[in-house]
């Protein structure tokens, strides 16, 4: 071949764009999954904008999702990021919630995938994707309106990182009455072995011990360990961005900070009410679980004609 003397130079090669997050509408347009290109995944289910899976790079599970679980929409989803609202469990004596079904609505209606977001990096820790879901009066079923007629909306974002998943609600009062509402993150974390399982963080906490049925606050002295049925709704004494950290066999394995959530549940149903949980399974699947739980559920969150609540949790490993 003839080299020519005036040939065009090599075009200069364009940095290639560093790799974004995946994001995908799945399963009939019920559910959305994200992956980072390091390999960490979530799943959310679009029936209680329930967050289903949470996966490290190397395909672990990180929370706890019950083999006998309906994700047909058809009931709330055993396991995951469940969401509590406008009621933590059942309040007879309020008189706007004490109709709803345990834990409200939020948990059993179907919401909006608002879109996603990504911050890109060539350094993987930076990466994320965040996904938003909403929900309003308007996506109510006709028997909640009618048990809870106040005009609101919800927003709800699930962002991932290559260390943590935070998850972040807004309620906001649309209408010109107010209302009173409670708000959960029903977190299901799993682990290997619930006896070897220790949780800090709450030591001089008071705690209501739903299980012994006792109105009046127990102190927390030391660490919290499982060894039969927890059901516990703590006031953590050092505010909400001091740690909450799940060990097993004295590793640390999991820790939970807190935005504008006083309050931390601790529930494990151990073996009895396992057995009577119909959706529970596998049966022994307590040994494979504890809740750790950011709320605002002791009191009630009073908001006004245009008022907004927001609180988070950011969870890392």
């Amino acid at each position: 071949m003839v080299d020519r003397p005036n040939k065009p130079a090599a075009l200069a090669t364009t940095p290639g764009l560093p790799p974004s997050a995946q994001v995908n509408i799945t399963h009939d347009n019920s559910r959305v999954n994200a992956v980072l290109p390091s390999g960490e995944s979530i799943e959310v289910l679009l029936y209680g904008a329930t967050v289903l899976s949470w996966k490290d790079r190397a395909g672990n599970e990180r929370l706890w999702l019950s083999e006998g679980a309906k994700l047909d929409g058809s009931k709330a989803v055993r396991g995951g990021i469940p969401l509590v609202f406008p009621v933590f469990g059942t309040a007879p004596n309020h008189a706007a919630t004490s109709k709803l079904p345990q834990h409200g609505f939020a948990r059993n209606s179907t919401w909006e995938f608002l879109g996603s977001s990504t911050s890109e990096s060539t350094g993987k820790s930076d990466n994320s994707v965040k996904l938003d879901f909403g929900l309003s009066q308007n996506n109510l079923s006709e028997e909640s309106k009618k048990l809870w007629p106040y005009a609101f909306s919800l927003q709800y974002s699930v962002t991932l990182t290559s260390d943590n998943l935070a998850t972040g609600l807004v309620v906001t009062n649309q209408g010109d009455q107010p209302f009173e509402a409670q708000v959960l993150l029903h977190t299901y974390l799993r682990v290997n072995d619930i006896s070897k399982v220790t949780v800090t963080g709450l030591e001089d906490s008071e705690y209501v011990d739903k299980v012994a049925g006792t109105p009046n606050p127990v102190k927390q002295s030391g660490s919290i360990t499982i060894s039969g049925e927890v059901d516990r709704v703590y006031t953590p004494s050092k505010g909400p961005s001091e740690p909450v950290v799940v060990s097993e066999g004295g590793e640390a394995k999991y820790s939970v900070v807190r935005d504008n959530l006083e309050d931390v549940v601790v529930w494990n149903p151990w073996i009895d009410k396992a057995n009577s949980i119909g959706d529970f399974e596998p049966k022994d699947g307590y040994k494979n679980m504890i809740c750790v739980e950011a709320g605002a559920v002791k009191g009630w969150q009073k908001l006004e004609a245009g008022d907004a609540f927001e609180g988070a949790q950011v969870i890392s490993v």
